[in-house]
């Protein structure tokens, strides 16, 4: 039994970071399109704020997404050096993803109040 979780587990932290290189692509993709058009069509300040929201949607997509895999991760390892870099992989992510959407609710509000 434990075999077949840790081959479900080696097979889907993978795709899960796949998923998660995805996401943040695309969202990565759609924010430079935007910027782009912004740059030629003379966008707004609320075009600007709404593309670099949409912008860190992606990205807390993604982090959460690479958080995901990286706790299914460090339930296969079973040595302390790798749980341990795994553990400060993860903090890092999390930090990052709170802070980001920190960011975005406080642009959100802003965005609230300038309407």
């Amino acid at each position: 039994m434990l075999e077949l979780l840790r081959s479900v587990t080696e097979f889907a932290v993978p795709a899960i970071d796949f998923m998660a290189l995805l996401l943040i692509v695309v969202g990565t993709i759609e924010a430079f399109i935007q910027c782009v058009k912004g740059i030629f069509v003379r966008a707004d300040g609320h075009a600007r704020r709404a593309a670099l929201l949409g912008y860190g949607r992606w990205l807390v997509a993604g982090l959460t997404f690479q958080l995901a895999a990286d706790i299914l991760e460090t339930s296969i390892r079973t040595s302390w050096e790798a749980i341990g870099q795994l553990a400060a992989i993860a903090v890092i992510r999390t930090f990052l993803n709170y802070f980001l959407e920190k960011d975005l609710s406080e642009a959100r509000m802003n965005q609230r109040e300038a309407s």
